[in-house]
């Protein structure tokens, strides 16, 4: 049975620069073939990183562009 994501960019113009801070931050973590792996094939907890530290750093972004 296929799901529809309902995963929708507020800012489709952003999904180039979330894919750059999602290589980053993978790079970072030491999945250098991050882009070419099957993401099904990784546990939850290794994709589950690589998302809260991308969220993270948005949040510390966004925090220090309010000082």
């Amino acid at each position: 049975m296929a799901t529809r994501s309902s995963n929708k960019l507020v800012v489709p113009e952003a999904k180039q620069g979330l894919n750059k801070l999602k290589m980053e931050v993978a790079n970072g973590m030491g999945m250098s073939d991050y882009e070419s792996v099957d993401k099904g094939n990784l546990t939850a907890r290794e994709n589950g990183n690589v998302g809260g530290e991308m969220t993270k750093r948005m949040v510390e972004a966004y925090e220090n562009s309010l000082k």
